[in-house]
């Protein structure tokens, strides 16, 4: 057994209450009123519930998400969305989306107003903007024709159930299996009739009936077997086989049911079956969250060549800068629309956005130029003509509104006393369920204060086991591990979101988890992870995921930690939250380890590369670059 040396603490959400107070080093005796607090929470959770009822949603359909229906519902679902008769029929209409001046709400917020969605059939649209802007509402509101795409054109639909995963990929085309069941009920019908022809007895009347009707299944047949030709229908398996397998499934795991699986393999199930289904507009809710590195440039390579049109909401910078050839960028209620990748969009973000402040500045200055000479002259019996005509002038002026200002995003993790070393070490540790199921073994791994760790590696490697290991949720079956018997270690886990009581505002959470403190000591701590005003006091589960991936980042650094484990800590985080986050993992005084697929986010974080694979965790010499560079190369 591992000999374990000293006491420390190791928090994460789920864990006992911890004194704010207390890892802070202050004392405060005044507390949350909880009755009021739960007032202010349900009086605003009722608004909401109010102003949704008005604009409620419609059906219950979730296009980009892994849907837990029946076969039937889901054919049901789909085609009432994609409402085409004729599989093949559709082929010559325009598949571009031109859609003026809609609104979109949802929660009682306006996301949209007056807005124009314009979309160039066969280009690949990165969509962008801050957490909780509404960039999923607005692929949903689209997939269930919310605003009105046109009905030829299909969209994209995901489910999940028991059957294996290749089947699970191959029944995701709706249209090939309604057509293979015409086949089967055709081919039934065509069996009794010519059984009813070779009975004996039959007059030639009821022979020439039967003969007419079983023609004219065979008419159908024929027609059927044509519209599966056209699709390519035999060679379906094979590129269902060819997709999982670059998302990562062996032969054996296609064979697998999808219940085996855990959510992020059948999200790579329901990511497949997107790609199969081949929609004219796919609509894809950050993809590369949950796979592996290889994985992900397997999608990059995929998508790059995709016929139809994507929608892509990632957070990837080089994921958007390979796939995207266009960016569609929600703000202030509006959509923008730039040519190009990620990077051309953020330096003409830029441009256009200097230009726009120069032109308001200059209808500033002329304004009060127009206003100063009417205010000096307009009474001045020689001058009040100039004066009037400069009137007209500035009333003829178009309203130019101020261009936002970027809003810097900050996060603040709490330093932490610092510990004589060794802080965490471990010596030949052996980790598994049993003796015959060894998941990583022989760890040596040695923590310090400045530690700053990327462990990268397969999905299914053991990454998320080997942290366990560090936060003491799982035992080792041998080996030693030292630990600073003051060492507090807080852990970000991958399934953070299950972990947050969402039927609680943020404030209510933190009082809850850290008591002690005054609603005004709650919100500032919240406040240094961009959960500020209001958006405090909202019912937890009607947040983004990355407003509440900062809510559980505000929870960790209450916590005081030395170390700070991170699973997958960016997935959720839009582009600003993930520069504030690297920020401040920069400025923490305490050690760092991550597991995270991300290449950029690594790179400005981390300065050793762990790779966990077959059972093993070992340092790898080089960058993020060189690892990617090794499990990818370009020529193959």
């Amino acid at each position: 057994m591992a000999n374990q040396t000293g006491i420390s603490a190791t928090s994460s959400l789920t864990k006992s209450n911890v004194d704010l107070d207390h890892v802070s080093g202050r004392r405060v005796q005044s507390q949350v009123n909880q009755d009021k607090l739960r007032k202010a929470e349900a009086k605003i959770a009722a608004k909401m519930v109010k102003r949704q009822e008005k604009t409620n949603l419609k059906v219950e359909y979730e296009a980009s998400r892994l849907l837990e229906d029946e076969q039937k519902a889901l054919q049901e679902a789909y085609k009432m969305y994609n409402p085409i008769l004729d599989y093949t029929s559709t082929k010559s209409k325009n598949k571009d989306i031109k859609i003026e001046n809609f609104d979109i709400s949802f929660a009682g917020r306006r996301i949209l107003t007056d807005a124009s969605l314009t979309i160039a059939f066969g280009r690949r649209y990165g969509v962008v903007g801050k957490n909780g802007i509404g960039k999923s509402t607005l692929l949903r509101a689209m997939a269930r024709r919310e605003i009105n795409v046109p009905t030829h054109i299909s969209v994209l639909y995901v489910i999940g159930d028991m059957t294996p995963a290749i089947e699970m990929v191959l029944r995701a085309d709706v249209w090939r299996e309604h057509l293979l069941e015409k086949e089967r009920e055709l081919s039934f019908n065509i069996n009794q009739f010519e059984n009813e022809l070779a009975e004996e007895g039959l007059s030639e009347e009821e022979k020439k009936a039967l003969e007419e009707k079983k023609d004219r299944l065979m008419s159908d047949l024929k027609d059927v077997f044509a519209k599966l030709q056209e699709i390519e229908s035999d060679k379906a398996e094979s590129k269902a086989s060819a997709i999982l397998a670059g998302l990562g499934f062996s032969a054996p795991d296609q064979k697998r049911p999808t219940k085996e699986f855990s959510g992020g393999w059948r999200m790579r199930i329901s990511l497949a079956r997107a790609l199969f289904c081949k929609p004219d507009v796919l609509m894809l809710d950050e993809p590369d969250n949950m796979l592996d590195i290889p994985a992900i440039v397997w999608l990059e390579n995929y998508l790059k060549t995709w016929p139809n049109t994507l929608l892509v909401v990632s957070h990837d910078r080089e994921f958007l800068d390979e796939v995207a050839t266009d960016i569609l960028h929600q703000h202030s209620e509006k959509l923008d629309y730039y040519k190009g990748n990620y990077t051309n969009f953020y330096a003409t973000r830029e441009e256009r956005r200097k230009a726009q402040y120069r032109e308001y500045e200059a209808q500033i200055q002329y304004r009060k130029h127009l206003q100063d000479f009417i205010d000096r002259w307009r009474y001045n019996a020689k001058r009040a003509p100039q004066a009037q005509s400069k009137l007209k002038i500035l009333e003829k002026l178009p309203q130019l509104e101020e261009p936002e200002s970027e809003k810097i995003v900050t996060f603040q993790f709490t330093n932490p006393d610092q510990l004589s070393p060794p802080i965490l070490q471990m010596s030949d540790v052996t980790f598994g369920y049993t003796p015959e199921k060894i998941i990583i073994r022989d760890i040596n791994l040695d923590l310090r204060m400045d530690s700053r760790i990327a462990i990268v590696g397969p999905n299914g490697a053991g990454k998320s086991t080997m942290l366990k290991l560090l936060t003491e949720e799982n035992q080792p079956m041998s080996g030693l591990v030292h630990r600073n018997g003051r060492l507090r270690i807080a852990y970000f886990t991958q399934h953070h979101i299950d972990q947050l009581d969402l039927t609680r505002s943020a404030v209510g959470f933190m009082s809850d988890r850290f008591p002690g403190r005054t609603e005004e000591d709650y919100r500032r701590h919240l406040g240094a992870f961009g959960i500020t005003g209001m958006v405090g006091l909202q019912i937890m589960k009607t947040l983004s995921g990355g407003q509440k991936s900062r809510v559980a980042f505000a929870a960790l650094s209450a916590q005081n930690p030395h170390i700070l484990v991170l699973d997958e800590p960016t997935n959720h985080l839009d582009m600003e939250s993930m520069d504030a986050l690297q920020t401040a993992l920069g400025n923490f005084k305490g050690g760092v380890i991550i597991v995270s697929h991300d290449e950029r986010f690594i790179s400005e974080v981390c300065n050793e590369i762990w790779i966990c694979a077959d059972g093993v965790l070992s340092k790898f010499s080089g960058t993020i670059k060189d690892y990617k560079e090794l499990v990818c190369p370009k020529d193959v």
